[in-house]
């Protein structure tokens, strides 16, 4: 149970002052009954507005088809971002709705919509280990020792120490790959083409964990269940 005016507030409606004066103006009723009280506590199942149910006052999980162009920012400084995608009401959550791991602004594909905190934390740390897989174009044919330098474990990129974790390599074509990867360095795709020689023209991401896009449309998203990674 939460505070009416908190519980409005944090799910994006309004701000708590705001949510006072609905409160105030009869806007908001608890168990069928109007209040008075925007300090009282209420079940989040017995709240209407303006008769309405709450708009998903539980948590969101949400698969996302990201078109390339967008960012995965919050700072409106770094250009558009996915979510201006999503309904005006959602972008004002407390919690904030974010990004499990990001795909960069050239980059398409799945990506993963929530405000379970403790979900994004767990999904990308490194321990947590789900396989994403990307197809990539690329500038010149594919080097016939690919497979074998990425599933060595032994491939370092620019400006690191570490060595990037064993990757699975599926030739698609003659400039054309599936990339395999259980971790999530910065720009990571495109700096192991790079440490071959080779340039990333288009990056697309088919696949996280056992997810994928399937015919959802670039722009779109659906709604997961909550429980599908045990959040």
């Amino acid at each position: 149970m939460r505070r009416l005016d908190q519980l409005l507030a944090n799910l994006g409606y309004c701000s708590r002052r705001q949510a006072r004066e609905w409160v105030e103006a009869g806007r908001v009723t608890v168990a069928g009954r109007p209040v008075d009280n925007f300090g009282a506590k209420a079940d989040e199942a017995d709240v209407l507005v303006d008769g309405e149910p709450l708009d998903h006052p539980g948590s969101l999980l949400l698969l996302l088809h990201k078109p390339v162009g967008l960012v995965c920012s919050h700072e409106e400084r770094e250009g558009p971002n996915v979510y201006s995608l999503l309904p005006e009401r959602w972008r004002r959550r407390n919690p904030a709705v974010t990004s499990i791991g990001r795909l960069d602004k050239d980059t398409s594909g799945l990506l993963l919509l929530t405000d379970i905190s403790p979900l994004v934390h767990r999904l990308t740390s490194p321990k947590h280990k789900v396989p994403k897989v990307y197809r990539a174009t690329l500038d010149c044919d594919l080097a016939p020792d690919l497979a074998a330098r990425f599933a060595s474990g032994t491939l370092l990129l620019d400006g690191e120490k570490e060595p990037c974790a064993p990757a699975e390599f599926k030739a698609l074509g003659p400039r054309e790959a599936e990339l395999t990867l259980t971790e999530g360095r910065y720009h990571q795709v495109r700096r192991m083409f790079a440490a071959t020689g080779s340039t990333v023209l288009t990056l697309h991401r088919a696949r996280f964990g056992d997810l994928e896009l399937g015919d959802l449309p670039a722009g779109q998203w659906r709604e997961l269940p909550l429980d599908h990674f045990g959040a």
